[in-house]
């Protein structure tokens, strides 16, 4: 009994013994299966990594950042470059695979390159990424400050200078800003960058210069750019760096002509000026910052000339200044004139291109009619200026002058003729003097034989502009018969007839006058209707009436005085001012 039961034990063990091993076994082949089902698994994972071509870059130069991409390339998309560019411009991008087996191992790998040119000079990081939906390693990147004299000595084959003059300046003062590009070898696709600075007005000078220099015993093109920059706020004006991106072509690689030529990049030093404030002594004249500045008048009568009453007087005035633009100069104009009135043209302005200086010039003419006999004079004309050059306030002058005005022709007659009625016991005496005078001086015959054909020429002239007017052509239109010109110079055609009886003379230069300052007045209704002076409009009603109408009389009309001041132009007619308000070139802050 006890035997049997023995036996009993011993194959229950036995069986519990098999089934364990075939359990074991079972467990081995689960675990090998689970391990050929994960191989193919990490065959194809993916390993990502970033580099950077270098380390340490100056500004205005290129790093390539390599995004290296191993094990299942098949679907990797182009990554999200945004982060990159807040501290760089993305230049541009390509794509490289290779496929490699070894020992009948395969292996892939994709190249994503990236071409970054940095926006500042210091400690630049790249962020991490998310590609091919792995993260990649931050990674930093060192900029130095550009310098030109470093990528000279290097024998780079693209690199830029710039400077700006003067390195200290006033509000309103013109600086000079050059930029140099230095290229060596053949580059192709180069774009190079306009300076982008706010507070300043910015003109390119003329267009860009090309000559040869050698630098570092290397021979470069180089191309020059010149701007002119007037800064409008005081403080300190930084000028950023400016940088050219291009295509290098090898001569030796004939793929590079096909557009696989490698990508160069140089970079233009920032440059900044201190920018002083208009001195708070200098008062409410404008502020005019200039290198050079002329002031000059023509026309005035030389020494021991005289004129009448009546007869203009044509001025040119011409102010040039050096470092200032045409627009910034102020308005010309004359002092005022006792016993005379000035009636201005209208000024012009220009600006030309002097090498690397702004040369603005304005003109203005004047038409001074004197109004009463005896001595006129013209009071100095100063104008106030500041030398950059040397820090001084200058100014420039025009002198006063003065000239003999006799009365007007037919008043110095009338009095010639007086003068034997007032004083009868001298005319004998007078009369003998006279006789031996004509004697003894022949070209006193001369002189009077000139004066006779000058009458003549008068009468002539008189006499002609006495024929009657031909209707159709009086005030269908304002051009048949008016003097050419300016305003000023049809003022005064005007002023000249209106002391004249010849009514259709008078309203024919009234309207070619009106015509200049408004060439929309085609008639002398319009022009009637568009003064607003009630003097003015009964003359013109007068001389219409003696035109056209009732042949009404206009002697007792002075329409030279009437007329004087110019025309009293409604507001609806955009009537305005003789002359332009004073211009100043900029608000001061």
């Amino acid at each position: 009994m006890l035997r049997r039961q023995a036996l009993f034990s011993q194959s229950s063990l036995a069986a519990k013994t098999r089934r364990m091993a075939m359990l074991g076994r079972a467990f081995q082949c689960l675990c090998l299966l689970l391990l050929f089902l994960v191989v193919p698994i990490a065959v194809h994972a993916t390993d990502v990594q970033a580099t950077l071509d270098r380390s340490t870059i100056q500004m205005g130069e290129t790093v390539t950042l390599n995004l290296h991409v191993n094990g299942d390339i098949s679907n990797v998309a182009m990554p999200d470059l945004s982060p990159l560019e807040q501290d760089f411009d993305i230049l541009g991008n390509s794509q490289s695979s290779s496929i490699n087996i070894v020992n009948g191992q395969r292996s892939a790998e994709l190249v994503i390159g990236v071409v970054l040119r940095p926006k500042h000079a210091g400690t630049l990081a790249i962020p991490s990424l998310a590609v091919a939906g792995s993260q990649i390693t931050p990674l930093q990147l060192q900029v130095a400050p550009a310098n030109p004299a470093t990528a000279a000595a290097t024998n780079k084959s693209v690199f830029m200078e710039a400077e700006v003059e003067p390195k200290q300046a006033w509000v309103g003062q013109q600086l000079s800003y050059v930029v140099r590009l230095y290229v060596s070898g053949n580059v192709t696709n180069g774009t190079l960058d306009s300076p982008q600075v706010g507070g300043v007005q910015l003109r390119q000078m003329g267009g860009d210069l090309r000559y040869d220099k050698v630098r570092g015993g290397r021979e470069y093109r180089v191309f020059e750019r010149r701007y002119a920059l007037v800064p409008q706020h005081a403080g300190a004006l930084t000028i950023p760096a400016l940088g050219f991106h291009g295509v290098a072509l090898d001569p030796n690689d004939p793929n590079s002509f096909f557009g696989a030529g490698s990508q160069v990049s140089a970079g233009a030093p920032a440059q900044t000026v201190q920018v002083q404030a208009v001195p708070a002594n200098w008062g409410q004249s404008a502020w005019l910052p200039a290198r050079a500045l002329s002031l000059s008048l023509t026309g005035w009568p030389d020494a021991g000339t005289s004129v009448h009453v009546g007869q203009p007087i044509n001025l040119r005035m011409a102010l040039s200044a050096t470092g200032l633009s045409g627009d910034a100069l102020p308005q010309l104009s004359l002092p005022a004139i006792r016993g005379a009135t000035v009636y201005p043209d209208q000024p012009k302005t220009a600006t030309a291109e002097d090498d690397a200086w702004l040369q603005g010039s304005s003109e203005r003419s004047f038409a001074v009619v004197p109004e009463q006999a005896g001595t006129l004079t013209m009071p100095a004309t100063t104008l106030r200026w500041f030398d950059v050059t040397s820090g001084e306030v200058r100014t420039a002058e025009i002198p006063a002058q003065s000239i003999t005005v006799l009365p007007a022709a037919g008043t110095a007659a009338a009095s010639s003729a007086a003068t034997p009625a007032s004083a009868p016991a001298t005319a004998p005496v007078a009369t003998a003097s006279a006789n031996a005078a004509w004697r003894n001086m022949p070209w006193r015959w001369i002189a009077l034989a000139s004066l006779l054909l000058w009458l003549l020429t008068v009468l002539a002239w008189w006499l002609w502009r006495r024929r009657p007017p031909r209707r159709s052509a009086v005030g269908v239109t304002v051009n048949n018969g008016a003097v050419a010109g300016s305003a000023g110079q049809r003022k005064q055609a005007f002023l000249a007839v209106a002391r004249s009886g010849d009514a259709p003379a008078q309203l024919r230069d009234l309207l070619a006058w009106a015509q200049a300052e408004r060439p929309a007045i085609r008639n002398a209704g319009e022009l009637q209707a568009a003064l607003t002076d009630a003097a003015q409009r009964r003359a013109i009603a007068a001389l219409q009436r003696q035109c056209y109408g009732d042949g009404g009389s206009t002697a007792n009309l002075d329409l030279a005085e009437t007329f004087k001041r110019g025309f009293a132009w409604s507001a609806a007619d955009g009537a305005g001012d003789d002359g332009l308000p004073p211009l100043y070139p900029f608000k001061l802050h």
